[in-house]
C-alpha cells in the first residue's frame, strides 16, 4: 500500500516540508513518484519517519538519527554506539534542566524583590542592566 506525502504527514505528524527537507539530507530515501511526478511512501518510509519524529522529540540531532539509523541496518551489530549516544543525549539533557533550574531561582528572586513601585526603581530592570557578575553590587 502507498500513500501520498500529505498521508504520510499526517500518519506520522511530521510537517510535509520537513519531510521534503529529510529527503534532500538524506535522512529518508527519495520515494517513487507517479508519472504525474507525486511521490508515493511505503510501510517502511512510515516507520523510518516515526522513528526520526520520536528521535528528534527526545531532542537527537540529525547526526545522532542518522548514526542510528545506518546501525539498524546491521542488526546483528552491538548496540552500544546507540547506548553511547542516548547516554550523551542525557547527559545535553539534564545540563539544560541544571541551567534552566538556575534560570528559574533567579527569576524567583528577581520577582520576589520587585516592590512594584515605579519603573525607575524597579529591581528587575535594574538586575537586568546588571553587567554580570554585578547584580549583587550594594
Amino acid at each position: 500500500m502507498m500513500i501520498t506525502i500529505g498521508a504520510l504527514s499526517k500518519r506520522t505528524g511530521v510537517n510535509i516540508e520537513t519531510i521534503r527537507y529529510y529527503e534532500r539530507i538524506k535522512l529518508i530515501p527519495p520515494p517513487p513518484r507517479t508519472d504525474s511526478g507525486r511521490r508515493l511512501y511505503g510501510a517502511e518510509d512510515v516507520r523510518r519517519l516515526t522513528f526520526i519524529r520520536n528521535a528528534r522529540d527526545l531532542g537527537f540531532d540529525i547526526s545522532a538519527i542518522k548514526t542510528m539509523l545506518a546501525l539498524q541496518e546491521e542488526p546483528e551489530a552491538s548496540c552500544q554506539e546507540v547506548s553511547q549516544i542516548a547516554t550523551d543525549q542525557l547527559e545535553a539533557v539534564e545540563s539544560r534542566i541544571r541551567r534552566l533550574l538556575g534560570l528559574r531561582t533567579e527569576l524567583i528572586r528577581m520577582v520576589q524583590e520587585c516592590a512594584n513601585g515605579k519603573v525607575a526603581t524597579c529591581r528587575i530592570i535594574e538586575v537586568l542592566g546588571d553587567s554580570p557578575g554585578q547584580s549583587d553590587a550594594p
